[in-house]
């Protein structure tokens, strides 16, 4: 994987990445005020539960981060190609550079990407060969922090709710 970091500027992206990191401060304040921290002063939940909501939340914004910022597999400007692989490489019509075959040119970012996947705007990045790991992780910690909050949730309205109103 390269260590390079890698920064787009494309307006779109920049609004779509602001909004993710607007609604995951959003829901890193407002589920534990509303749901956890209640609840954990009423007995009804432990600090694990609590503990593990913010590391979800911790893992997450940190994959996006890491995803975000990361090289996707950008060629350099003169690759040095190999004589014996010369024929796995072509020339790209739109940036006139050469590249691997499985190569392809991302019209957001202005360059060529090895392996390329597609050209994600919520992470304002390329997926590609160098930052595709990345990117899973992302959608994993994604996964299990949406999972989590809308446990959370349900709980919240389903049980520790009628809980109260019968105590109360």
């Amino acid at each position: 994987m390269g260590q390079r970091i890698h920064f787009v500027v494309d307006p779109q992206g920049w609004c779509c990445l602001g909004l993710i990191i607007f609604v995951w401060l959003y829901n890193t304040i407002f589920i534990p005020k509303v749901i956890l921290f209640p609840h954990y002063e009423e007995g009804n939940i432990s600090v694990v539960a609590v503990l593990c909501y913010y590391f979800c939340s911790l893992f997450c914004i940190a994959s996006l981060f890491r995803a975000s910022v990361a090289d996707p597999g950008k060629l350099p400007e003169n690759p040095k190609i190999p004589i014996t692989e010369r024929e796995y490489w072509e020339l790209c019509n739109k940036c006139n550079m050469m590249r691997p075959k499985r190569s392809h040119h991302c019209s957001r970012c202005g360059h060529c990407v090895r392996r390329m996947d597609h050209h994600c705007p919520w992470i304002n990045n390329c997926v590609g060969e160098d930052n595709h790991w990345l990117f899973l992780q992302l959608c994993f910690y994604t996964q299990i922090l949406s999972s989590y909050t809308l446990i959370l949730d349900f709980c919240h309205y389903y049980y520790f709710l009628p809980l109260q109103k019968e105590n109360w």
